[in-house]
């Protein structure tokens, strides 16, 4: 608790010391660039961040440096998403939660049950983010690089264990402040209540809330099975991080500096998302072993009871948002 207290502590310090302030250092020639992130040590995520950070320096010849702040250091993700847009992060991995507070048409690609497995969402993602994405977050102050991963999220609690619809009534879960999540929640029953990730745990540790919703890597890494005694693998939601620099920052590159980042960026995205696909049954198996009762529910009742949440989302996105996105999915699932 106090290794979280600190990291909650300095994050806030971090935040308020940079925001507003673009920082880009030149000492002897170099960039030093800064990469925040809100993934643990341990995660796949920023083990990813260090090979893109490594080689980045490395093909620059050291012209670019690269530091990363890992855990939330510099804020929480809404907040770090607005620091990459103001320029006082450089480099940041918002999910499209975070993005479609600029930009709305980023909440449309977040569908419940949109997704049946991790290739089929890379192959989506990967071509509205190339097509249609890219250029809208671009003219809100966001150059995106490459789709990283974050996963499928599952339901935790410590009330029951979650094989139907029904078992979520009632259930009071914190989400993160995003409709898509949210919203889907409310469809089967939940009680929603949003809550800061970098405060998650201590809420489930005092019982707040009874549960929360995440990928598997998340649950994990950041040790949820501790607080938490149900795991539901509901895969209701399929999220990524996308790796992402601050306009600001970007005009600063030259075109072969540009070009490093984006191919780092590719390549250090390729790493995270075998990592993750590799070690999710692992982590599964692990969560059992720590003491976390698992399910597998049949999620055809749950996505039967998305039509709430799915008109939400609509209303939220706009309603030509959401069939764009489904359009790419069906075309690019049908190719």
């Amino acid at each position: 608790m106090e290794r979280r207290t600190f990291i909650r502590s300095t994050a806030t310090a971090g935040a308020a010391a940079t925001f507003g302030f673009p920082y880009v250092s030149r000492a002897a020639g170099t960039m030093t660039l800064r990469f925040a992130h809100f993934a643990a040590l341990d995660h796949p995520a920023n083990i990813a961040a260090k090979q893109f950070a490594d080689r980045v320096e490395a093909r620059t010849q050291g012209a670019i440096k690269v530091t990363i702040f890992p855990n939330n250091q510099l804020g929480d993700p809404p907040q770090q998403a607005a620091q990459i847009r103001e320029g006082a992060i450089d480099i940041g991995l918002p999910t499209q939660g975070q993005l479609d507070k600029y930009e709305k048409a980023f909440a449309a690609v977040v569908l419940p049950f949109a997704f049946r497995n991790r290739p089929e969402a890379f192959r989506v993602l990967d071509a509205a983010l190339a097509d249609w994405l890219s250029p809208l977050a671009a003219n809100q102050g966001f150059i995106t690089l490459r789709n990283w991963d974050y996963g499928f999220r599952n339901i935790t609690n410590t009330v029951r264990p979650i094989n139907t619809p029904d078992d979520v009534k009632g259930l009071k879960l914190r989400t993160p402040p995003e409709i898509q999540i949210a919203s889907s929640m409310e469809a089967l029953g939940a009680i929603v209540t949003p809550i800061s990730f970098a405060e998650l745990y201590l809420a489930l540790s005092q019982h707040v809330v009874d549960g929360e919703e995440n990928p598997i890597a998340v649950i994990y890494f950041n040790k949820y099975y501790e607080v938490q005694k149900y795991l539901a693998l509901t895969r209701h939601i399929y999220n990524n991080m996308i790796l992402t620099v601050s306009a600001l920052t970007w005009k600063k590159l030259t075109p072969a500096q540009q070009k490093i980042m984006h191919e780092e960026g590719r390549s250090a995205g390729d790493l995270m998302r075998n990592m993750m696909g590799d070690q999710e049954e692992q982590q599964i198996t692990k969560l059992a072993t720590l003491g976390m009762q698992t399910t597998r529910p049949d999620i055809t009742p749950f996505r039967a009871r998305m039509g709430p949440a799915i008109a939400k989302i609509a209303n939220y996105a706009g309603q030509a948002n959401v069939d764009k996105f489904q359009s790419i999915l069906k075309k690019t699932l049908s190719a």
